[in-house]
């Protein structure tokens, strides 16, 4: 497998398509599905915090969402809405703090680089700090990977944890409600 990998241009791009092939077949109707949802329903409001969490991951998006729309079916569209927008501000807030922390020497570094240099020197304060913040909001309230935007956000000093975490939870809230209100209308 390791090989085939190493063959592939974009092999995590490769993997997360992968990821949500399984998911499909895994959450469509079917005998499978009825032996995969029964178990998720008796999660409740805790599933709905648990898959809010994995929402926020590149690899667990696509499952987590079908696990809400499934608790969504049964339970109260929304508290699940409100109670996952609550794990992927926790899932958010544990990347913000490992990226801010852990990366910071890189980020400093990445910053020094002769390319990134010229992109600040060319570059309009305005659009450079509103055009990043834009990016990273868009990518937070969308079901895509949560990793780049708040790696955006987490590299600037200019946002604090309290203000991400209550801009993660709003973003993200409104982003599961848009999909949940989708998958009732289906």
């Amino acid at each position: 497998m390791n090989n085939i990998l190493k063959k592939i241009k974009y092999p995590k791009f490769f993997l997360l398509i992968i990821v949500f092939i399984i998911t499909y077949f895994i959450f469509m109707e079917g005998s499978v599905t009825a032996a995969v949802q029964e178990p998720l329903l008796y999660l409740g409001y805790f599933g709905a915090l648990l898959a809010g969490i994995l929402y926020v991951y590149g690899f667990t998006a696509a499952p987590a969402v079908a696990i809400l729309l499934i608790l969504s079916a049964r339970y109260n569209i929304w508290l699940i809405g409100f109670i996952a927008g609550v794990g992927a501000a926790i899932g958010d807030s544990l990347i913000f703090r490992f990226v801010r922390r852990s990366f910071a020497d890189e980020i400093a570094k990445l910053f020094e680089e002769k390319i990134m240099i010229l992109l600040r020197n060319k570059t309009p304060y305005l659009i450079k700090k509103y055009l990043t913040s834009v990016l990273a909001v868009i990518i937070i309230a969308s079901p895509l990977p949560d990793e780049i935007g708040v790696s955006l956000l987490a590299a600037s000093q200019s946002i604090s944890t309290k203000l991400f975490t209550i801009l993660s939870y709003t973003l993200n809230t409104a982003g599961i409600f848009i999909i949940l209100l989708i998958g009732h209308l289906m």
